[in-house]
């Protein structure tokens, strides 16, 4: 399926190396493959969306997701929501270059450390949505060991990455990718767990799609990162199968 053309390559900031480096952060290490195919704007043979993610009990509402249940680790209250079907209302921050949402006392991030890395997000659809954005900027903008130490739930890929940390290997990062977030679908949510997808627009106005799963783990969303052979990037011509959702 590559569809890309040198001068694709050239053109669009997601096909440049700083974009796929910071890209591949949650499977680079872990020998995974992702293969990120971008249109320019108009364009019109884009993937289709994934069929949401089935997960028990996503309709209902667990004892544990009761408002005020399950406190994030600084004390953001949970919600027994487990859908969002329209955008949030949200302030939003530059993290870099990336603009992120910012509601420090509803959804999060409720702390940002010395070092400007955000974390701790609220147990609910918007605090999932929240952290998708907020971890990928991280990502993109120089932040990729700190995701890798303090934002990935544990398992066997998280424990390789630490690995390669603590011998030195470059995790991710270069250049910072010119490209905003544009809208969002959330595929599944329950209170452990959320699959989130981000709709991005670069500078010249392609589209990229780049999904992600959270773990609910220590009182935060982490990221859970996929083992090897996991994509998570793909080409859209448009936003209509998103929820337009943009700082800028």
């Amino acid at each position: 399926m590559n569809q890309s053309t040198e001068n694709t390559t050239q053109s669009n900031p997601f096909t440049k190396p700083g974009f796929l480096t910071a890209a591949v952060l949650v499977v680079a290490l872990v020998a995974a493959t992702i293969i990120i195919f971008l249109l320019p704007k108009g364009q019109g043979n884009a993937q289709p969306a994934p069929a949401p993610a089935e997960t028990s009990g996503s309709a209902t509402v667990s004892p544990s997701a009761s408002a005020g249940a399950n406190k994030s680790v600084c004390g953001l209250p949970a919600s027994s929501e487990t859908a969002l079907g329209a955008a949030p209302q949200s302030k939003w921050e530059l993290l870099g270059t990336m603009a992120v949402p910012a509601e420090p006392s509803t959804a999060g991030p409720g702390k940002v450390g010395t070092d400007g890395l955000r974390s701790c997000f609220a147990q609910s659809p918007t605090g999932a949505l929240y952290a998708t954005a907020n971890i990928w900027a991280a990502s993109f903008n120089g932040y990729a060991k700190q995701v890798y130490l303090e934002l990935a739930a544990d398992s066997p890929s998280r424990d390789k990455a630490v690995h390669a940390i603590q011998e030195g290997k470059d995790v991710g990062g270069g250049a910072s990718p010119k490209v905003q977030i544009a809208g969002f679908i959330i595929h599944s949510y329950s209170p452990e767990a959320a699959v989130v997808e981000l709709a991005l627009k670069s500078n010249d106005g392609g589209y990229g799609a780049l999904s992600t799963s959270l773990l609910w783990e220590n009182g935060d969303w982490k990221l859970d990162m996929p083992a090897a052979g996991g994509g998570m990037v793909r080409q859209i011509s448009d936003l209509s199968l998103f929820i337009p959702w943009a700082g800028v």
